[in-house]
């Protein structure tokens, strides 16, 4: 038996299987072209020492339209901010260091808007915007 005879042999007894995986692999290929449009979730930090030492810091994280932002100041007290965007509108919550939690809402459609703010206390205030023909 040459080497030659033994390839050939077994290249002819698998070409269904390789011809499976080979139908795998361009779809496996395509997967990536599919998911490209959505960028995938990006996530930062930033921190800052100042001249005693302390230190303040930010972590972002974006992705899918939301924004994600935590800011925690050289006395330990921080804050964040949660933005959610979609074709139609955006919400944001905020939520400052004491703890306090602040809201807006956006809805759009056929270029007229509305937009309500929440204060901690439940109070609110809303602002619309119509669009003349």
């Amino acid at each position: 038996m040459n080497a030659s005879h033994n390839t050939s042999h077994h290249t002819a007894s698998h070409r269904p299987l390789i011809r499976l995986l080979g139908a795998a692999l361009v779809a496996l290929a395509a997967l990536p072209v599919a998911t490209v449009a959505q960028a995938a979730p990006r996530h930062h930090g930033t921190t800052v020492t100042g001249p005693q030492g302390n230190t303040a810091s930010r972590t972002v994280q974006r992705g899918g339209g939301d924004v994600s932002t935590t800011t925690t100041g050289f006395g330990g007290r921080s804050f964040s901010r949660q933005v959610d965007r979609s074709a139609n509108g955006s919400s944001a919550t905020v939520t400052g260091a004491n703890g306090k939690t602040y809201s807006r809402t956006t809805t759009r459609a056929d270029g007229s808007g509305s937009t309500t703010v929440t204060g901690p206390n439940g109070q609110s205030g809303t602002a619309t915007t119509t669009r003349q023909p």
